[in-house]
């Protein structure tokens, strides 16, 4: 099924990202977590692509796995920075063979040693229109509520986004932040430029203290006071890190909820346990108790 109609038709849609093992790293972990995570039936399950050494493949293995074998809707990654057009014609030919119909389009992080001005693509909205000549996809990308780091200005930030999404990207799901106001904000000003298309925002449970601080200083990623304080109380006690990132996250969902926003896809780090808490903490909001 495409996203997009799942979009439409559902009232709240609950999704999950995973990634793929590493070289060298033993595959069957990341299945088993997956099998767990499908249990819960999201409305969806995102798998992220990592560059080189056949980690694209196991995206689609992954991917081909949760739609076929767990009947739940997936959502293949697809980066574009460091491979050529036939690569990236080529990986779309294979997604298409494995029966998946959504692809998630980015230009990915620029590898060590890689020059993006002799790159065959420069920007995510040049593989949105590869993707769209190899048939009827529906295609997801991303978005940035703070700015893309690498970005002058948040204002031409969402100029890149307009021209990304008028491309023909069916939906974008955001970079975490861990502010709802920020999102709020960041809608306001997208709808205000016209970009219209449904925005899932992606949050991520910090269950990790040491592990948020690299990636919010890759990331660009604010960082409130109250969360600073999580942090700061609990970031060396892993137990009482998790139950309170778990309490975080579900708390930022329901403000969401009640906002208005209608998607939310949870950067799961291939943990079933941390999403099996936030959707039973969930379970009379999104309507699975009465």
């Amino acid at each position: 099924m495409k996203i997009r109609d799942i979009l439409n038709c559902k009232e709240v849609t609950v999704s999950y990202e995973v990634f793929p093992p590493k070289k060298d790293v033993p595959f069957e972990p990341i299945i088993e977590a997956v099998d767990r995570l499908c249990q819960s039936k999201p409305d969806f399950m995102s798998v992220t692509y990592g560059a080189g050494g056949g980690v694209g493949h196991n995206t689609i293995k992954i991917a081909e796995h949760v739609q076929n074998d767990l009947n739940v809707t997936s959502l293949a990654h697809l980066t574009c920075i460091s491979s050529t057009k036939q690569q990236v014609a080529d990986t779309i030919e294979e997604i298409k063979a494995a029966g998946i119909e959504n692809i998630l389009a980015l230009r990915g992080d620029i590898p060590e040693g890689c020059n993006p001005l002799k790159s065959d693509y420069k920007y995510a909205s040049e593989l949105v229109t590869e993707i769209k000549k190899h048939g009827d996809f529906c295609i997801g990308a991303a978005c940035y509520p703070e700015g893309h780091i690498e970005c002058t200005s948040k204002e031409s930030d969402i100029t890149y986004l307009k021209q990304k999404v008028e491309s023909g990207v069916d939906f974008l799901t955001t970079q975490m932040f861990f502010d709802n106001n920020v999102l709020y904000n960041y809608l306001y000003r997208i709808r205000e430029r016209g970009i219209t298309v449904p925005v899932i925002a992606g949050i991520m449970p910090v269950t990790n203290g040491k592990q948020i601080a690299r990636i919010c200083q890759l990331s660009g990623t604010y960082l409130p006071t109250r969360f600073k304080a999580i942090l700061d109380k609990f970031g060396d006690n892993p137990s009482a890190m998790k139950q309170a990132g778990i309490a975080y996250a579900t708390d930022q969902i329901i403000d969401l909820i009640a906002n208005g926003v209608k998607g939310i896809h949870i950067y799961t780090m291939n943990k079933p346990d941390v999403a099996e808490s936030i959707r039973s903490n969930l379970s009379y909001i999104l309507g699975e108790k009465k």
